[in-house]
């Protein structure tokens, strides 16, 4: 072999094995990568005293309210294990018997329940026993709402609790609200004490005197005022009241622990970094195949002197 021909194969040998060695550590930072799932919102059926399985909202009559409901979730729908919603039954009193003149709302009670996937109607048959929520009904202008979050909407502050409902100031509170029930025919008691009538004083015995005629009854005047009327006012229309939702978000606090996360199509996966990735193994074996390469170049040079 001519030593021109030897320093051409050198040259080459050289340019391969540097080739090799970048190639390995350019392309060690792509790898794969999965992206976590998410509970979604979950719609919410209820049933009173055994009749049928309904998601309508509104609001009710406080005649048919709810002493105890049953909750669970629609069919049809995929919910992931670990998937929490919570659902609540809340009373209130309040100062009159619709939306429009409940005034304050007075925070009495709630029950709270959660639903899961076994909550599903497609997981249970009709043996199933249903969550179920239950609190009083009030004796007087009151309302009761079931919602779809686990907050006390009391008026006190943190964690857990939220402004109570104040129509005048349009606080709609309860957030989530999937249906409400409302009505009374008396105002509350709001327990303030009534002081008692004072004892009136037998008077001085007077001497008799000449009877005076009685004075004759005057008729009042047509522009006096009527009494007023007792009859508390009618329900207002149902587009006044707050708007209700059956869809009910789920606890943010609890992660889904299933179905197993999947690679997202729509969103490029992320280099993987870490212990995990062969990067030491790479480089040595890159630092061997530079220090062959610059070994051959140098032959090839001092052939090309020679």
């Amino acid at each position: 072999m001519s030593r021109s021909h030897q320093s051409r194969t050198l040259a080459v040998l050289a340019a391969t094995a540097f080739a090799a060695a970048v190639v390995p550590v350019l392309g060690a930072g792509t790898a794969s990568a999965t992206t976590g799932g998410s509970c979604q919102s979950a719609t919410v059926q209820y049933r009173i005293d055994g009749g049928d399985w309904t998601s309508q909202g509104g609001f009710h009559s406080l005649a048919s309210a709810p002493g105890t409901v049953e909750v669970r979730l629609a069919p049809g729908q995929n919910v992931g294990e670990g998937c929490k919603y919570p659902v609540s039954l809340a009373e209130y009193t309040t100062e009159g018997p619709n939306w429009n003149t409940s005034g304050h709302q007075t925070f009495i009670e709630k029950d709270t329940v959660y639903l899961t996937s076994a909550d599903v109607a497609d997981a249970g048959g009709a043996e199933h026993t249903w969550q179920k929520l239950s609190v009083k009904t009030p004796d007087c202008y009151g309302q009761i709402d079931l919602y779809g979050d686990d907050i006390a909407y009391d008026g006190q502050e943190g964690e857990g609790h939220g402004p109570a409902p104040y129509q005048p100031d349009n606080v709609v509170t309860p957030y989530h609200l999937i249906a409400a029930w409302n009505g009374g025919d008396k105002a509350c008691d709001t327990g303030a004490s009534v002081p008692p009538a004072p004892t009136p004083s037998e008077p001085a015995p007077s001497t008799p005197g000449t009877p005076t005629t009685p004075a004759t009854p005057t008729t009042p005047a047509s522009s006096e005022p009527p009494a007023e009327e007792s009859t508390p006012p009618t329900t207002p229309d149902t587009s006044t009241t707050p708007p209700t939702t059956p869809d009910v978000p789920p606890v943010e606090s609890t992660p889904p622990t299933s179905p197993a996360p999947s690679p997202s199509e729509s969103t490029p996966p992320l280099a993987e970094t870490g212990a995990g990735a062969p990067v030491g193994t790479i480089a040595g074996a890159a630092a061997v195949v530079v220090a062959l390469g610059a070994g051959a170049l140098l032959m090839a040079r001092r052939a090309r002197r020679s």
